[in-house]
């Protein structure tokens, strides 16, 4: 599972590649798609594809065009099926918050009808 920066990066990652299985992106394009606030260093986004690399999201290799440094990523199968592992999180997460929801209505609900025989 990925941490919120990783998961940010990722997802940049997958709309650079925009449904191809392999691409050329900058660093600072990658930046440039990652929220302002976090304040990402070409040298952060560069320790976390290390590490998306080592998870089996993706190849990376560095290149070099005219003096500015780019990388060329090739999704591996977890990377192509990012968005719908992500897609699948999400469902599972709003499936548990309507289960605790339902099982506390049913305990209120059990409570007032107990309360109301026993009184």
């Amino acid at each position: 599972m990925l941490n919120k920066q990783e998961n940010e990066v990722m997802r940049a990652v997958y709309e650079m590649c925009d449904g191809k299985e392999s691409c050329l992106v900058s660093p600072l394009e990658i930046m440039s798609i990652l929220p302002e606030k976090k304040n990402y260093t070409p040298e952060r986004v560069d320790a976390i594809l290390r590490s998306l690399e080592l998870d089996d999201y993706f190849d990376l290799i560095e290149s070099d065009r005219k003096g500015e440094k780019m990388y060329v990523i090739t999704l591996h199968p977890n990377g192509v099926a990012y968005e719908r592992t992500s897609q699948q999180m999400k469902r599972n997460i709003a499936f548990k918050v309507g289960l605790s929801v339902l099982g506390a209505v049913v305990t209120f609900v059990v409570g007032i009808v107990l309360k109301s025989i026993f009184s």
